[in-house]
């Protein structure tokens, strides 16, 4: 008897580019108040409507005059007026200066602004008179019309994620409210009779081979962070009836749905024939270290059309936590239309050896020490979470590659991955 030859595995770029070819973004759009519009992806290109500054205005708190009229140092004005932020002053004539403050708009005629420090007066007898410890030249401390933002420009793209900057940047054009892509709505489940929730059961009393199921609040964490709306259905047993249940409940409510577990070959992985059985499954084998097995699929709804995303995460903590970040974070963005872009990736010396290369892409967890260097977890077991915990990144390392002390590798923050 002949065994059929195994498929080869499948690379993590080319896993990530036949994925992304499935997804189409999600056609609902909302609008939302601009103060509330943190960590939402924008809908449409945002085209201002004004200028930013709207008018020329002094960055500083001095004096506004004729860069002519101060060509040296020693030269005595009369101040003629006071415009504070808010306030629009009369034009300036020669021989003129204006007392001015920061955010004024510069009075026609003006073309500099003297810092007040580079000015004193002249004496109690003339408190109208100032003396310029320095020459002016034309534009110093003007901030001119447009110069931040011009009329027409589009200063913010569809697709873009929104933070506190660009929040500001909105408001700073006049917009109460932001047109926004819907949340995708993400139906998360574990399976497995071993899983038992903390709460549940204390430590003292856990039955022989059972865990705490830890995968279900990082990857929920990890979902509310994109943005999703999370359905948690939580643990679902090992039982191919149950999880067509869950399967059908989610499919109905939800564009994504998440699993962890379940998706191998054994008699008791019944996600595979269940997603099957209400829709399409591939299985797939990765060549990354850890989480290489991976599942994508779709259900389909029965009470409406179309049809809801499946994604099938490994059950080692540290496998499905890596995979999500490649994969389904990706997913998920381009769900919401968002721009995707690759985690910034740092040469950055390796502390540490790897004498012995893996066939696979191995994304090794390391921290970062005060030498400048990245140390390595001394336990790379997809199992040990604590070693994601410990970790400010990970080393993404080719298949076939040692590494000797002091080698420069490529450092992938997860700070990049987690914003």
């Amino acid at each position: 008897m002949t065994t059929a030859p195994r498929a080869p595995l499948m690379s993590l770029d080319e896993a990530l580019k036949t994925l992304l070819a499935q997804i189409s973004p999600l056609m609902g759009v909302e609008s939302v108040a601009t103060l509330d519009a943190d960590g939402r992806i924008l809908a449409q290109d945002l085209v201002s409507a004004l200028q930013v500054p709207a008018f020329d205005n002094s960055s500083m708190d001095g004096y506004a005059v004729r860069s002519t009229d101060v060509q040296e140092a020693g030269i005595e004005l009369t101040v003629t007026q006071r415009i504070a932020a808010g306030h629009f002053g009369q034009p300036l004539l020669p021989g003129e200066a204006a007392r001015i403050f920061t955010g004024a708009p510069v009075p026609p005629g003006a073309d500099a602004i003297v810092m007040q420090e580079q000015t004193e007066p002249m004496s109690a007898d003339a408190p109208n008179r100032v003396r310029f410890l320095a020459p002016a030249a034309a534009g110093q401390w003007v901030r001119r019309s447009g110069e931040d933002v011009r009329m027409g420009d589009a200063v913010l793209k569809r697709g873009q994620k929104l933070g506190p900057a660009e929040l500001g940047l909105a408001a700073s054009l006049g917009l109460a409210h932001l047109e926004v892509m819907s949340r995708p709505k993400v139906a998360l489940f574990s399976t497995g009779d071993e899983l038992v929730m903390p709460g549940e059961v204390a430590p003292a009393d856990m039955p022989p081979g059972a865990i705490y199921n830890s995968n279900r609040f990082f990857l929920r964490a990890l979902l509310h962070r994109l943005g999703c709306e999370v359905s948690d259905l939580g643990i679902v047993p090992d039982r191919r009836e149950a999880t067509i249940a869950a399967l059908k409940t989610a499919a109905d409510h939800h564009d994504l749905i998440v699993t962890s577990g379940g998706v191998s070959v054994g008699e008791e992985d019944h996600v595979k024939p269940a997603v099957q059985a209400l829709g399409a499954l591939a299985l797939w084998q990765i060549a990354m270290k850890p989480g290489k097995p991976f599942a994508y699929g779709h259900v389909r709804r029965e009470s409406a059309p179309g049809m809801a995303h499946f994604v099938g995460l490994p059950g080692n903590p540290v496998s499905s936590f890596m995979t999500f970040l490649l994969l389904v974070k990706p997913v998920i963005l381009a769900l919401q239309g968002a721009e995707q872009r690759a985690p910034v990736c740092m040469p950055v010396p390796a502390h540490f050896d790897v004498p012995k290369a893996d066939k696979r892409r191995e994304f090794l967890r390391v921290r970062r020490n005060a030498q400048g260097g990245l140390d390595l977890f001394p336990n790379q077991s997809s199992g040990v979470l604590t070693s994601v915990v410990w970790g400010d990144g990970v080393v993404d390392n080719p298949a076939g590659q040692t590494i000797a002390h002091g080698d420069l590798v490529s450092f992938w923050p997860f700070a990049e991955w987690l914003s």
